[in-house]
């Protein structure tokens, strides 16, 4: 299903509290993006127990029942797990992953809240989620009537919103947060068309337990392996020179300012290369687009920059020119700062090379 709008986990759990209540609402988003944490806050919110199935793990009779003779006729008696007295939060989780023969048997669970003869607790709330077919999971083509039978909503990352939850939670590992913070374009990657890792809030939750279960002691070759087996290629690299900076003590700030060098050394390669696309990251987001909207800082920081990049030349001119390409999504510095870098830096602005 085409996704018109996307929605921030805010905005869909304000979705949730109103049309979840009076219809079934069903959730669209890639892996590990937060669909399911989501269903359960907002059953959390309504004061109802959570109750979930996992579409791609049923058989007809999973959800159906077993016929049972009952007199001169027999009845489908439906399975326990949904056998409530009282209202409940019913998640049809990865739903579009069922057979058609489940996705069928949804019809009247979502329709009517009715499985066989047997009928769902008024107040009972059906939320479905699910993959997107473009995100090389196992879903399955939803037959329209079932589709016409609920709301749809697509969930989006949000870095913002997730490092409110994580410093409000205050269980994830520090490393995670700040690295987040530094690099917020790193939460969430578009899962690949091929097998491997790929970054999502879920992976860099389960990088934080990891990294809480090894302890301060962790060595250079775990996180390494942790990374790449976590993360998308690109994130782990970054990562790693990440948490090498911190132990080296190099911060990005105090290399700006001046007060400390870039690492020059070639066992530090990963360290440079990370904070070369930090500064980028940084340049990006305090430098404005527009040159009429200037002001004394951005002076400042423009002087400082091109003493950087002078300075990181000398090390490297293939990560100096890097700051000044795109980053993985296509964008660039602005127009007017790289105007000036080619004036006064012009073996940097090599317009070849800054492709490459």
């Amino acid at each position: 299903m085409n996704s018109h709008i996307l929605l921030s986990p805010a905005q869909a759990f304000d979705f949730l509290l109103n049309v979840a209540v009076v219809r079934p609402v069903f959730i669209w988003g890639a892996p590990g993006i937060g669909k399911s944490a989501l269903v359960r806050r907002f059953a959390d919110a309504v004061g109802l127990e959570c109750i979930s199935l996992l579409g791609s793990q049923l058989a007809p009779e999973d959800l159906l029942g077993v016929p049972q003779i009952d007199g001169r006729c027999s009845r489908f008696f439906p399975p326990s797990n949904i056998v409530r007295e009282q209202p409940f939060v019913l998640f049809l989780d990865e739903l579009n992953a069922s057979s058609h023969e489940i996705q069928k048997a949804f019809y009247s669970l979502i329709l009517e809240q009715r499985v066989g003869e047997y009928q769902l607790p008024a107040g009972t709330i059906v939320v479905g989620a699910g993959n997107r077919g473009k995100d090389a999971a196992i879903v399955k083509p939803m037959p329209s009537a079932l589709i016409n039978r609920m709301a749809h909503i697509h969930l989006r990352a949000d870095h913002r919103q997730w490092l409110d939850w994580a410093l409000n939670d205050g269980a994830l590992h520090p490393w995670v947060i700040e690295y987040i913070q530094l690099r917020p374009d790193h939460l969430w990657h578009e899962p690949p068309k091929h097998e491997e890792s790929f970054s999502t809030p879920r992976s860099w939750h389960m990088l934080s337990d990891a990294l809480q279960s090894f302890g301060e002691n962790i060595s250079d070759e775990m996180i390494e392996a942790l990374a790449y087996g976590l993360l998308s290629p690109a994130h782990a690299g970054n990562f790693k020179g990440f948490i090498k900076q911190i132990r080296q003590k190099h911060t990005l700030t105090s290399i700006i300012k001046g007060d400390t060098r870039w690492p020059d050394q070639p066992a530090d390669r990963d360290v440079l290369f990370f904070l070369a696309q930090s500064f980028r990251a940084h340049l990006r987001k305090e430098l404005p687009q527009d040159e009429s909207a200037l002001r004394a800082e951005h002076h400042q920081l423009t002087l400082r920059a091109k003493d950087r990049l002078r300075e990181l030349a000398r090390i490297s001119v293939e990560i100096a020119q890097s700051v000044l390409s795109e980053d993985e999504q296509g964008r660039r510095l602005p127009p007017w700062f790289l105007v000036e870098v080619a004036r006064d830096l012009p073996r940097l602005a090599n317009r070849d090379k800054v492709r490459s």
